[in-house]
């Protein structure tokens, strides 16, 4: 049954089926779209790092064992994606800037400049200093992320829809949330002159992002483990940071 993937406490008063995936939805990404907005007004990003972390201590507050083992948190099947996984996320990320910096150079409607102006990296940074900001950056953005959102996303919000609509539509699913859920991130932006809208902008980076949760469940179904997505979620955050950081900053 699948009210076993849950721990004992939670059996009696929960299923592991859409609504549950729902109301998991509702919270965790509502709070976290309230939450990246005021950082942006802010610009203290520290508590964005907090919601990942309970982000991916949320599957194991909920599920048993076999639950964990069911959203993906097993050894690979298929070791060799998990060498593709983190290269076909950096082929991502080169491509989105790619396009972003084809259509508006360094302008902030470019979604990589706009996302690496919440780094604060200081004007005329080079050298070993570059170096350094690099790797700070790309450590923090290559674990608290792909671990937090994965585990979320194609782990736990995945598997409970897949019980009830299938493993096509929960696809779909957690990829449009995941989508809609970075508008917060880029497309609804916070310049000087307050806040504003980008239509074209913002539409072109949420598809990009649904289709690259599409290649995060790929990596998953192909490795057979939720790591296949962890790194390539990680693939691609390191080769964003490495394009914010040494060609728009």
């Amino acid at each position: 049954m699948i009210e076993r993937y849950f721990n004992p406490l939670w059996r009696r008063i929960l299923k592991f089926d859409w609504r549950f995936g729902l109301l998991l939805l509702l919270v965790v990404c509502i709070t976290r779209f309230a939450l990246v907005l005021d950082a942006n007004v802010e610009a203290n990003y520290s508590i964005i790092g907090y919601l990942m972390v309970a982000s991916a201590v949320i599957p194991f507050v909920f599920l048993s064992r076999g639950g964990l083992r069911e959203i993906g948190i097993r050894g690979a099947e298929d070791k060799i994606w998990l060498l593709y996984s983190p290269l076909l996320g950096i082929a991502a990320a080169s491509l989105l800037f790619a396009v972003g910096y084809l259509l508006y150079g360094y302008g902030i409607e470019n979604w990589f400049v706009y996302i690496g102006n919440s780094y604060n990296i200081p004007e005329g940074v080079v050298g070993r200093d570059k170096i350094i900001y690099f790797v700070i950056f790309a450590l923090t953005g290559m674990t608290f992320s792909p671990i937090g959102e994965e585990l979320f996303f194609r782990g736990i919000v995945h598997s409970s829809f897949k019980q009830s609509v299938g493993e096509r539509a929960a696809t779909v699913i957690d990829g449009v949330a995941f989508a809609l859920t970075h508008l917060s991130h880029f497309g609804i932006v916070y310049t000087l002159m307050g806040w504003a809208f980008l239509p074209l902008p913002a539409f072109i980076w949420v598809v990009s992002m649904f289709l690259l949760s599409l290649i995060f469940n790929m990596c998953k179904r192909k490795s057979g483990s939720l790591l296949g997505a962890v790194l390539c979620h990680s693939g691609f955050n390191l080769g964003m940071i490495f394009y914010i950081i040494y060609y728009l900053n």
